[in-house]
């Protein structure tokens, strides 16, 4: 089991179980065992909404014992609670795949996103840092 803190202070617990993936489905319409297809990984990191509603019917539970609502769910996460988030349930995924092999595979889809998300953002920054969209951006208004 993992866990993250969102911008309230607030612990939650993430637990992949069988139980959890039948409540996502019901209360999201997302299948988490699409993670082994290989494209559940993506669209989480791309889509922070989703990953959230996905985070709250995971947590729904512990959110009801403690009477937060989703929109209050919603409302604490931002972030760094956000990347705390996707990183207990993608881990926790990972956990879950019933067959060693599709865990072993998984883990090393989840370590090569995270070196490709590293390396793009290295370049960003580097990018941003040696001021060579300042001078595209000098370049494109000089034209206009």
């Amino acid at each position: 089991m993992r866990s993250f803190k969102d911008n309230q202070g607030r612990q939650w617990s993430v637990e992949i179980n069988v139980t959890a993936i039948k409540r996502v489905r019901g209360l999201t319409g997302e299948d988490l065992m699409q993670v082994i297809e290989g494209t559940l990984i993506e669209k989480l990191i791309r889509d922070p909404v989703l990953l959230c509603d996905v985070v709250y019917a995971i947590c729904k539970p512990e959110a009801d014992a403690c009477s937060v609502s989703d929109e209050e769910f919603g409302k604490a996460m931002a972030g760094d609670a956000i990347e705390a988030a996707t990183t207990a349930v993608l881990e926790e995924l990972v956990g879950f795949c019933p067959s060693p092999r599709d865990r072993a595979n998984l883990g090393r889809v989840l370590q090569a996103t995270r070196k490709v998300m590293d390396r793009a953002r290295d370049l960003v920054e580097k990018k941003l840092d040696s001021g060579e969209l300042d001078r595209l951006a000098d370049r494109l208004l000089a034209e206009g």
